[in-house]
């Protein structure tokens, strides 16, 4: 038992990408109530750091992961309990989004640090995508909130967070698949940004990654 959890263990960033792609896959059947979306909240927030801290284990991360962290779980519980309640989804937002940022910073620092790829690194390119999408839906939910009539579908405005998410995900990939578009001007300049942190995304993380792959291959 304890061998099976040295190998989980031992790929953190994996543990990360299946925690996030899980929390896309439930949130249609657990995110409609308040405690199962207060569940899936925790449980991502906890999964990234953990991945942080076993990717880099130094001080200064682990005081930022803390103090960072431990307040937005708190608020992701005040939101799930007052989903209603603008100010508690504001800070909520302002205190996730640079949390995921910051991990997703960490993560590519981790990918950058040296020539050789590992296993590991290979899961954490999939999973410092996905915390980058996370961090922008979080930009999404306070600008939203600031500027009310920021996003719209075919239902209106005010578009919930898992939409706001799949938005960050179809801009992030530069796949245009979303119904939902960006109509204010805040709104707008903060998708241009999320446009090019996905283009660079790709050029310079998955593109090295993959030519060290193939150095590797031909020695």
């Amino acid at each position: 038992m304890g061998r099976r959890l040295d190998q989980v263990t031992s790929h953190p960033s994996a543990m990360l990408l299946g925690a996030q792609l899980l929390q896309v896959l439930a949130w249609p059947f657990l995110g409609g109530s308040r405690l199962g979306g207060a569940f899936l909240g925790v449980i991502g927030m906890l999964a990234v750091g953990s991945a942080v801290l076993a990717v880099r284990r130094t001080p200064h991360v682990s005081r930022v992961v803390f103090f960072l962290g431990a307040p937005t779980i708190v608020f992701t519980l005040l939101e799930a309990i007052f989903a209603d309640s603008d100010p508690i989804v504001l800070v909520s937002g302002m205190l996730h989004a640079p949390f995921y940022f910051y991990v997703s910073y960490a993560m590519l620092r981790y990918l950058l640090h040296d020539d050789v790829v590992t296993t590991d690194e290979y899961f954490a390119t999939g999973a410092a995508f996905t915390v980058v999408a996370w961090g922008f839906a979080y930009v999404f939910t306070v600008v939203q909130i600031v500027w009310p009539d920021s996003f719209i579908n075919a239902e209106g405005y005010g578009r919930e967070w898992f939409e706001l998410l799949y938005l960050s995900f179809s801009t992030l990939t530069s796949v245009g698949l979303s119904d939902i578009v960006a109509v204010g001007e805040q709104a707008r300049s903060v998708v241009m940004v999320e446009m090019m942190v996905g283009v660079f995304y790709i050029a310079m993380v998955v593109a090295r990654m993959v030519g060290l792959t193939m150095m590797r291959h031909r020695r």
